[in-house]
């Protein structure tokens, strides 16, 4: 099963619910893969249409690992931060093909109703796997060394 390292390009939302009274929403996301969270940066002024372009990898060592959660928030500064909307991203054509393309997924609310949507890119590297007969044969062995007296 897929042992690696995944890769997330968080591009972009859009159509994301503002619920803002006074100004424009500050939206971060939280991606969680099993037990690793990531938090990218606040986007401040750019509402429910933010722009991130940021990377994010995660360690994929557990087999059991089958989806990326990805949860947007809105930074509040005098209150505690909201909960804007989430979406869940399935991983196993990734582990197939290697890479997905900037692709756009639906953010829903906690009533799963539709709440914009979020644009991600996948990249999955493979762990090499070393087979121990490969090992073995590249110690020793006889050398002869061309140099000469």
């Amino acid at each position: 099963m897929p042992h690696g390292t995944l890769e997330v390009l968080l591009v972009k939302a859009k159509d994301l619910e503002d619920d803002d009274f006074l100004g424009k929403m500050d939206p971060y996301v939280i991606l969680t893969l099993r037990t690793q969270e990531k938090k990218s940066s606040v986007v401040q002024g750019q509402g429910s249409e933010p722009e991130w372009n940021e990377t994010f990898q995660f360690t994929v060592s557990s087999d059991d690992v089958t989806e990326l959660s990805i949860k947007i928030m809105d930074k509040d500064t005098f209150s505690s931060d909201d909960f804007v909307g989430e979406a869940t991203i399935p991983l196993e054509t990734v582990f197939m093909q290697g890479s997905i393309e900037p692709t756009k997924y639906n953010v829903v609310n906690e009533n799963k109703e539709y709440h914009g949507e979020i644009t991600v890119g996948l990249t999955f590297t493979r762990e090499r796997q070393s087979s121990r007969h490969g090992e073995e044969e590249s110690y020793g062995g006889y050398k002869e060394s061309s140099y000469r007296d």
